[in-house]
């Protein structure tokens, strides 16, 4: 009977024999001398019996709680981010046995997390060494090829390649950029500089940077919400989340389609939506559009490189808030954020 190596429990079974000792006692006595009122000292001592027998098993289970509500206290630190949270399993017994389970679990859980810090803090630095590398030939060739349109005025076809080139250039220096920017945000070096936002300066702010493009293309992108809705927020990468948002809107309409940015305050949450009316996603490709580089066999775009929307998620789950995509083929597509209105 291995549970009775645990010494809590031999003192609660000592006192239970104890108890019923001292009731077999009595009772003899009782029985042995023929005493007047022998029933009711037998009656009395039962009481008595089942007193400490109740007694000792309230303090042991009592004792019980208070040592799992320690080891719960515990594990709810682990769970809140307290990596040296530890529970006490110096004694003996099942329960002390499992807990040295869950103190080996967690040193094994600690010590893949620190694996993985270490893994994302060398792809960060990695990929943040390529990235510098890139740079130099990267404004290198953008260089040679702005001499090239510079010196194509009369040769309309030199022109045209090299305007090709100037897109491919653009393409590369965007791919090198969210790679960076992603990777901070894996590798949690990212802190996010929070502060309170009014939403529609920002959204103003998306509206002129897509305004151009939004010309040359013959869309239209509106804007609606109330003037007085904020969000706290790190304004760059919240800017960031949903420019790469519309970016996408932009990329997967066609000329005279219209592109909406709506935001507005609710109870607890604060929503901003991105809606169009193209061409829609295949509804298989719907649960992966979140997948980093994942390109659709559906889409027309070949443009892209499947980084924008992972990074607008990242971005969106790093404020604390979640992002959404419905869409209907050929109806159009809608982005939706909620951010928890912070209570403090």
């Amino acid at each position: 009977m291995k549970f009775l190596t645990t010494s809590k429990i031999r003192l609660l079974f000592l006192r239970i024999l104890i108890s019923l000792a001292g009731f077999s006692l009595i009772c003899a006595v009782c029985a042995g001398l023929h005493l007047k009122h022998a029933a009711f000292w037998v009656l009395l001592s039962s009481l008595g019996m089942g007193l400490c027998v109740f007694a000792s098993m309230y303090l042991y289970f009592q004792e019980q709680e208070r040592i799992m509500e320690e080891a719960c206290a515990q594990i709810r630190d682990f769970l809140s981010g307290e990596r040296d949270a530890h529970i006490s399993c110096d004694e003996e017994g099942g329960l002390y046995r499992l807990f040295h389970e869950v103190n080996s679990l967690v040193s094994i859980l600690n010590a893949h997390a620190e694996n993985e810090k270490k893994a994302k803090s060398f792809l960060k630095d990695t990929i943040s060494d390529i990235s510098h590398q890139l740079k130099t030939p990267l404004a290198a060739l953008n260089i040679y090829n702005g001499l090239l349109l510079a010196e194509a005025a009369d040769s309309p076809e030199i022109a045209r390649f090299a305007s090709l080139s100037e897109q491919e250039l653009d393409r590369i220096d965007t791919l090198v950029q969210n790679l960076l920017k992603i990777t901070k945000l894996d590798a949690g070096t990212l802190v996010l500089e929070k502060k309170k936002e009014y939403l529609s300066e920002m959204m103003e702010r998306i509206e002129r940077q897509f305004a151009w493009r939004a010309q040359q293309e013959g869309k239209t992108l509106s804007l609606s919400g109330d003037d007085a809705v904020t969000l706290s927020c790190d304004r760059t990468w919240l800017l960031e989340a949903v420019g790469n948002i519309v970016k996408n809107a932009f990329d997967h309409t066609r000329k005279g389609c219209a592109i909406r940015i709506q935001w507005r305050a609710f109870a607890a949450v604060v929503q901003i939506s991105v809606s169009d009316d193209g061409s829609g996603i295949h509804p298989e490709d719907l649960p992966h559009i979140f997948k980093r580089f994942y390109r659709s066999r559906y889409s027309p775009d070949t443009q892209g490189i499947g980084l924008g929307l992972p990074l607008a998620r990242a971005v969106v789950e790093a404020h604390g808030g979640t992002i959404e995509a419905d869409s209907e083929p050929g109806a159009g597509t809608t982005f939706t954020m909620n951010f928890l209105i912070s209570s403090g």
